[in-house]
């Protein structure tokens, strides 16, 4: 399906890639569970770190998913950006993927610094143009989002839509004028969704991984499922 503008959530997998996504992750160690601050100032029960996509089977088999979902939305594209850092990988093994299923799509990426030799400037890669794919691994508050869109735009593209690998489903923060922190009522997701026009993809969500926290009979995964439910109640968006 292809997600419009304004629809509450992410598009996602089916619910088997899902859960086989999230239990590749538990699996490889990227999605932990603990006691983690987030970005917001939040004490998480989960982290999930892509940068622990560390060797090649891990980072082929990652790139299966992102493709399988991409399928899956029906996002039309005509490129793909992977936006520095973690992008960057994550964008060229989505690349290499999308070729080796027949689908060769060009692909481009950003410097965090402009370079002032050889070709210069922040963009390396194929020439941005066209409906551009923006990859990327988690969506905390759409900053990195906003970035992409910004260099695709002045570049003379189009920012179409966004991939992320996992969607958090939980409310974003602003700072108010009094310079204090709040939540609101959407998340970052929904926030580049609405109001900056784009659509987004995610392999999986947190609804997916309490439900396979939930599937599990017992032992140490299982223990975390209450702590997760706990946080969806408090910081989750619908």
């Amino acid at each position: 399906m292809v997600l419009k503008q304004g629809t509450p959530g992410a598009s996602a997998n089916n619910a088997t890639d899902a859960q086989a996504f999230v239990q590749f992750c538990i699996e490889s160690g990227v999605l932990r569970f603990g006691e983690f601050k987030t970005k917001a100032g939040r004490l998480s029960p989960y982290f999930f770190n892509a940068g622990l996509f560390d060797d090649g089977a891990k980072l082929g088999r990652l790139a299966q998913f992102y493709a399988q979902a991409l399928v899956a939305s029906g996002i039309e594209f005509d490129m793909i950006f992977g936006p520095a850092y973690k992008g960057i990988p994550l964008g060229a093994a989505v690349a290499i993927e999308l070729a080796r299923m027949g689908r060769n799509v060009p692909f481009a990426y950003n410097r965090k610094e402009a370079k002032d030799h050889g070709e210069g400037g922040t963009l390396v890669g194929a020439p941005l143009k066209g409906r551009v794919l923006i990859v990327d691994d988690v969506m905390s508050a759409g900053t990195a989002a906003r970035e992409s869109i910004a260099l695709i735009k002045a570049a003379g593209a189009t920012p179409h839509a966004v991939v992320i690998a996992l969607d958090r489903q939980e409310k974003a923060t602003e700072v108010d004028e009094q310079g204090q922190v709040r939540d609101v009522d959407h998340s970052a997701v929904q926030f580049v969704q609405q109001q900056l026009g784009l659509q987004v993809c995610a392999i999986a969500g947190l609804s997916d991984l309490l439900q396979y926290l939930s599937s599990q009979s017992g032992g140490e995964i299982a223990s975390h499922r209450d702590r997760v439910m706990a946080y969806r109640q408090r910081y989750g968006v619908e």
